[in-house]
């Protein structure tokens, strides 16, 4: 099979314009098909507070109202998606910006509001993905570019956590080609000491990422992130890596094993 390579930026890079445009000078320069997905939590968050929107999170994930759906639908769909489709074609990167619900390519479910109501927030099953309308954009040379905005297929949008998105699409595409998923930050990798940036931790298996948790050395954020990486790993996805947005092109990073 071909080999692809699903890349998922945070927020952090996002709102960064330098390290953003270094970010995609060198995510063009990598070789083969791959596809984009984008975090923007940060700008969204800042545009909340400027609203007067109230920002609410459980373990790193946000919840969405009404309110909040629109605001990140307007940010995620529409500001950074199109900033970040431009910035790639003027560099001569044939992307092409999506939301799930263009060519309803990721469909979604609105998660169950018991035990916590998370609101407008969807739950992708990789197996309802649109493959066969990636393989037809990657094989025609362009570039997916997604937002984590998805749909439940009646009309209504849904927001979903980006490194999920990211895992389901790298699943949900590991059928057809053999897949590495890469997490960029702005971090050089899982850290022991979230204030040392040498303490990258160069391997995390399934175990050693409990013993993690359980010393809460991993908090916030990093735990959706570390939980989609040991998914996508156990569903198909032949490697899953974490590093800095600057070190996309190099081997400085965190490989995640199951064993």
């Amino acid at each position: 099979m071909k080999k692809l390579t699903v890349i998922k930026i945070g927020g952090n890079i996002v709102d960064k314009p330098d390290a953003l445009q270094n970010f995609l000078n060198n995510f063009h320069k990598m070789e083969g098909p791959k596809v984009l997905i984008h975090g923007g939590g940060v700008l969204a968050t800042e545009l909340s507070a400027k609203l007067g929107i109230e920002v609410k999170m459980h373990n790193g994930r946000r919840i969405t109202d009404d309110q909040t759906l629109k605001l990140v639908t307007m940010v995620y769909a529409g500001l950074i998606n199109k900033q970040i489709t431009a910035s790639l074609q003027k560099i001569g990167c044939n992307a092409i910006g999506l939301s799930g619900a263009d060519g309803n390519s990721v469909p979604a479910v609105k998660r169950p509001a018991d035990p916590i109501d998370w609101g407008y927030v969807g739950d992708v099953d990789p197996a309802r993905i649109n493959t066969s309308l990636l393989a037809f954009l990657l094989d025609k040379g362009l570039c997916p570019v997604f937002c984590a905005i998805t749909h439940d297929s009646n009309g209504s949008l849904l927001n979903t956590n980006a490194d999920t998105m990211a895992s389901n699409l790298a699943i949900a595409l590991s059928k057809d080609y053999t897949t590495r998923l890469v997490y960029c930050f702005e971090k050089d990798g899982v850290l022991s000491d979230p204030d040392n940036n040498e303490s990258v931790i160069p391997l995390i298996t399934k175990s050693s990422y409990r013993q993690l948790l359980e010393e809460k050395k991993v908090i916030g954020g990093m735990i959706p992130k570390l939980d989609n990486a040991f998914s996508a790993l156990e569903n198909g996805v032949s490697e899953v890596v974490i590093k800095h947005a600057d070190n996309l092109l190099n081997s400085k990073e965190t490989l995640l094993m199951l064993r």
